[in-house]
């Protein structure tokens, strides 16, 4: 091993895994790692939070590393605390618990990887520990000894495995009640609160900045918003077979294989949305449930669909599984089910024929339009579509960095087919995303972005991401009819997409047509029951732009309860606050306004008139000028 290949460092080990790992695969294999993969997310979120990084996560194993060995104490504890609640929602038999060992030594980091005797320790440690415990080495305890208000109980020195020297070993008392004083529990839970408290509103400030960015105002006499928030999903809303399509699971022994079993489910939510006679739940919602345990009839009450759609895939090599199994939300029964075991360049025939066999479950007519649309494929390029594939996964994680490893994905998947009309949509959608959140100062990236929409839409104008496109970009540019009849384009080549809704509700909003958007996003909230912030913000934002247009004060009521909810959704929403002050200025609440506008600065100090005039268009410009003479009333310069 050369010397530059590798470095010793001193850090912080924390190693964890599944107690009773095989007894709950050998069970339900699917349920278990539905369930682990919810809890490990759980874990990296934690992590992460606490300045650390997840090393390794092999089968049930989690290895990760902290700078700081308080830090690494402090996360550990809230890991167990946190899947212990998670934990009660599950049955018995069915809970997954971790053992955790934390060590601090010196370890070699090779690539990323960590080796030696201080990875060993913690790995030990783990062992010893209980379900639901910790155990740390004499080191860890000496160093956070005074620091921390935990309770332990020494064990003595134990034997470690692979280790010469018996080891100092402390159990932390994370059960109730184990803690001698108290007092310093009280104080514990206080500064871990504010601790994630801290966390967490430094992640919202930077995606509403973000999001400012880009959408400052994105975007519905219309029903009230009361009577829209109040609608809970219902099988009976719909006038056609409902469907929803959950996650598939990964079963492969590699993790990194997830965007594959992601792509799986994506394709089939797609080509069912198709299927003009079905209604289709979007994937936001149904992605809300992915590793975690679920109860299909819940799961349909919950999202309002008839039948649910579940699996999992499982690829090694050149071969592929695919399980399947279409059950009926009402009763619990199922109603087809179907194991797939093909070479990986049958992926596309396999789901075509998941399709074939819903339509025909569901006994469902197809219009001569739908077989078209279904027939038509994306790529018959297996090594395209992978890279492709790879490419959405990486550019919904919406970060600079993804955005590009987004790109390189899309192009080598466009140099594997240059036909394929969704890798010119997704990478002209990396350089929209690049101009709308300034992460480049190249002036060309709406350009580009253009140019590849058109692309997409000149190589198969059947594809809606390519629309959708290419109605951004016009929107951006001020052409506002052009960006309609493109998003309503999309509508029709993908009926069941709801954020396709949304677009358009947008598109209409700066179009002023407030009145129409409400509709659409009706429609949109129909479609997603767990919609994202920028539902109720579009909605709201629509109803106070059609107050304004009409002078109406139930539109600026319906729209202040949809910005607060909103708000509830995400409390540092920039533009539900700079909505919520227009909205009060205009009716005369001038402290309420300055409140909002100060709210909104103390998110993003840099929030001026101008930056606001730069960011948007209206096609009437009079409905800027006012909304700018508001906010400046309410004290923004």
């Amino acid at each position: 091993m050369a010397t530059e290949d590798y470095r010793r460092k001193l850090t912080a080990i924390l190693s964890a895994d599944v107690k009773d790992y095989s007894r709950l695969m050998g069970a339900n294999d699917a349920a278990t790692i539905r369930t682990l993969t919810a809890y490990r997310q759980v874990m990296t979120s934690l992590i992460i939070q606490h300045h650390g990084r997840v090393v390794d996560s092999p089968g049930d194993n989690l290895l990760a590393e902290f700078p700081s060995v308080v830090d690494a104490v402090q996360c550990a504890v809230e890991i167990q605390n946190g899947l212990k609640a998670k934990n009660t929602q599950l049955p018995e038999d069915r809970r997954m618990e971790f053992r955790i060992g934390i060590n601090l030594g010196d370890v070699i980091e090779e690539q990323g990887r960590i080796y030696g005797d201080g990875v060993n320790i913690a790995a030990g440690l783990e062992g010893l520990a209980e379900p639901g415990g910790i155990c740390l080495s004499g080191t860890v305890h000496e160093h956070i000894r005074n620091k921390i208000s935990l309770g332990s109980e020494y064990l003595g020195e134990q034997t470690v495995k692979n280790i010469t020297e018996p080891v100092p070993v402390y159990r932390v008392l994370v059960e109730p009640g184990a803690e001698p004083d108290p007092e310093k529990k009280r104080r514990l839970k206080h500064k871990r609160f504010l601790w994630i408290l801290l966390a967490g509103m430094a992640m919202l400030v930077l995606t509403a900045i973000a999001l400012w960015i880009w959408k400052p105002f994105v975007g519905p006499s219309p029903p009230s918003a009361e009577a829209v928030f109040a609608q809970s999903p219902s099988i009976d809303l719909h006038d056609k077979p409902s469907i929803a399509v959950l996650p598939f699971v990964n079963m492969s022994a590699d993790p990194e294989q997830e965007y594959f079993s992601d792509g799986i489910t994506e394709d089939l939510i797609t080509d069912l949305s198709k299927v003009s006679t079905l209604f289709v739940i979007a994937r936001n919602s149904t992605f809300v449930y992915k590793g975690q345990a679920i109860n299909i009839q819940d799961v349909g009450a919950d999202l309002g669909a008839a039948y649910v759609l579940e699996g999992s895939v499982r690829k090694v090599d050149e071969r592929v599984r695919i399980t399947a199994q279409l059950i009926d939300a009402t009763t619990g029964g199922h109603l087809w089910a179907e194991r797939y075991d093909r070479n990986l360049e049958d992926i596309f025939a396999v789901q075509d024929e998941v399709v074939e066999k819903i339509v025909a479950a569901l006994a469902l007519t197809l219009t001569e339009d739908d077989e078209e649309h279904l027939a038509q494929n994306a790529t018959d390029n297996l090594e395209a579509y992978d890279f492709a594939k790879r490419g959405w996964w990486y550019y919904r994680q919406f970060t600079q960095e993804t955005n590009d490893q987004a790109r390189r994905l899309f192009e080598m998947a466009i140099d594997r087919d240059p036909g394929y009309a969704d890798a010119y949509a997704g990478l002209g959608f990396t350089y929209y995303e690049e101009w709308a959140q300034q992460w480049s100062q190249d002036p060309h990236s709406l350009d580009l972005a253009y140019d590849l929409a058109t692309e997409a839409i000149f190589l198969n104008d059947s594809r809606a991401a390519a629309h959708t496109l290419l109605s951004h970009v016009y929107l951006r540019r001020g052409e506002f009819e052009q960006a309609i009849v493109e998003q309503e384009k999309a509508i029709v080549l993908d009926p069941n997409d709801a954020n396709g809704y949304r677009d358009l509700a947008e598109a209409l909003i700066f179009a002023g047509r407030p009145e129409d958007a409400i509709e659409h996003m009706e429609k949109a909230m129909s479609l997603n029951p767990h919609y994202p912030v920028t539902y109720p913000f579009t909605l709201g934002f629509a109803y106070a732009l059609l107050g304004f247009k009409n002078g109406s004060p139930d539109h600026y009521e319906n729209a202040i309860t949809a910005e607060k909810e909103a708000i509830s959704l995400n409390p540092n929403f920039t533009g539900s606050h700079l909505v919520l002050a227009f909205i009060y200025n205009e009716t005369g609440r001038e402290q309420e306004a300055l409140n909002q506008v100060a709210q909104a600065l103390s998110i993003n100090p840099h929030l001026s008139l101008a930056a606001i005039r730069e960011s948007v268009l209206f096609k009437n410009p009079a409905v800027l000028e006012a909304f700018l003479d508001a906010l400046r009333d309410a004290g923004l310069n």
